[in-house]
C-alpha cells in the first residue's frame, strides 16, 4: 500500500557555537518526510526532549558521543507515534520512545525503541521515566549509596535530575537540601517536592548558607552543576563522602577556563584526606541494561505518590532553538519538552 506523501520539517545544526548558543546556530529545513522500508516503521515525533547534553553535542571537541554534524539534524530524544509499521513487533498508533532527534519524522529499524504502555502521560517518558529520572535515581542510588539519616545536597533542584534526586533521598531517610535559581522554585522544592531545605544560588553568601542548613555536613553530592555550588559544597564534605557527577551545565558555555587561582590542588587534597568517592557517569553507557528496572521502580514511586513530576512544555518544533538556549539562562520550571506535533 502506498505510502502518503509527508513534508518534513527539521532542526539541523547551522554552526558550532562559540560560548553560548545562538539562534544562528540552527536552521529549519523543510523536505520530504522519509518512507518506511521491509522491517522498519514510520515514526511521527509528538514530544521532544531538551537537555544541556545536546550543548556537548554541538561542540566537535572530544567526548563520550560524536559530535552533530554541521547540517545534520540535532540529536534529542522524542516520543512518537507509529505512523507505518513493517515491523512484526510494532502496530499503527503504538507511543514509543526512541532517539530521532528535532524533526517531526523519523525511520526506524526498531533498534532501542521503548513500547509505553500508557499508565503514566507518554511525555513523561522524557523526564522522570526516561534519561532524566533513570540518571538521578542510578547515580544517586549506586554511587551516591544513601543512607539513612545523611544530608544529600543537589543543584539545579526543581530541573529534570535534580528534583528526582531529593525526592528519593527523602525516600531513603535523608536528609534533602536542594540549590535552586529564584524564590519561587525554591519554595516549590520545598513545598512540592518535600526538600527539607532549598537555597537560592542568585542570594549572596551561598557558601555561608549552605553550611547553616547542612549543619553536620553533607555525605553526598549529586553533581551536575559545577561553577559556585561545588565550591560551596567542597568544604562541607564529610569524611567518605560520596560525589556522582553527571553534568557541569554552569560550564558548558565556558571559552577559556574560568578566572582565579587553581583549585586543583585544594580539590584533590580534600578527596585525599576525607577519602571522598567522585565518580562520573553517562548513564546509558553505565546502566543501560537496569533500565526497564529503573521504570519499574519509578512508576511505582509515582503511582504510591512519593515521586512529583513537573514538566515545562513548549509548543511548536520552531521553538526548540530559543527554548534549549534558556536551559542555560535558568528559564525553565522542570522538565523541558518540546510538543511538536498533535498526539
Amino acid at each position: 500500500m502506498p505510502q502518503e506523501p509527508r513534508r518534513n520539517r527539521t532542526i539541523v545544526l547551522a554552526s558550532r557555537p562559540v560560548g553560548m548558543p545562538v539562534s544562528a546556530d540552527f536552521r529549519l529545513e523543510t523536505l520530504n518526510a522519509p518512507t518506511a522500508g521491509p522491517g522498519q516503521v514510520l515514526l511521527r515525533t509528538v514530544f521532544l526532549s531538551l537537555d544541556p547534553y545536546m550543548r556537548g553535542r554541538m561542540s566537535d571537541a572530544p567526548s563520550y558521543a560524536p559530535p552533530v554534524g554541521l547540517g545534520q539534524v540535532m540529536v534529542g530524544g522524542t516520543v512518537c507515534r507509529v505512523q507505518v509499521s513493517n515491523h512484526p513487533l510494532f502496530a499503527v498508533g503504538d507511543w514509543v520512545l526512541g532517539y530521532s532527534g528535532w524533526q517531526d519524522y523519523a525511520v526506524s529499524d526498531g533498534a532501542g525503541l521503548v513500547r509505553l504502555d500508557g499508565a503514566q502521560p507518554p511525555s513523561w517518558s522524557l523526564g522522570v521515566l526516561g534519561m532524566p529520572g533513570f540518571t538521578a535515581t542510578m547515580g544517586l542510588l549506586e554511587i551516591g549509596a544513601p543512607q539513612t539519616g545523611e544530608t544529600v545536597v543537589v543543584a539545579a533542584a526543581t530541573g529534570a535530575v535534580g528534583s528526582v534526586v531529593g525526592q528519593i533521598a527523602r525516600i531513603k531517610g535523608c536528609r534533602a537540601v536542594g540549590v535552586a535559581g529564584g524564590p519561587e522554585k525554591c519554595r516549590y522544592a520545598v513545598e512540592a517536592l518535600g526538600f527539607d531545605a532549598c537555597l537560592d544560588h542568585r542570594e549572596p553568601g551561598l557558601a555561608q548558607r549552605l553550611a547553616g542548613a547542612c549543619p553536620a555536613g553533607i555525605d553526598v553530592y549529586f553533581e551536575n552543576v559545577g561553577g559556585a555550588v561545588f565550591e560551596a559544597v567542597l568544604p562541607l564534605l564529610n569524611p567518605r563522602a560520596r560525589v556522582p557527577v553527571c553534568g557541569q551545565i554552569a560550564h558548558y558555555n565556558d571559552r577559556e577556563p574560568p578566572p582565579g587561582p587553581d583549585r586543583t590542588a585544594q580539590l584533590l587534597g580534600t578527596v585525599l584526606r576525607r577519602r571522598i568517592r567522585m565518580q562520573g557517569f553517562i548513564i546509558f553507557d553505565d546502566f543501560g541494561p537496569r533500565f526497564g528496572e529503573f521504570r519499574k521502580m519509578m512508576g511505582g514511586w509515582l503511582a504510591a505518590g512519593r515521586v512529583h513530576y513537573r514538566e515545562d512544555r513548549v509548543e511548536g518544533l520552531e521553538r526548540a532553538p530559543e527554548a534549549f538556549m534558556g536551559l542555560f539562562q535558568g528559564r525553565n520550571f522542570g522538565k523541558l519538552v518540546v510538543r511538536v506535533g498533535p498526539d
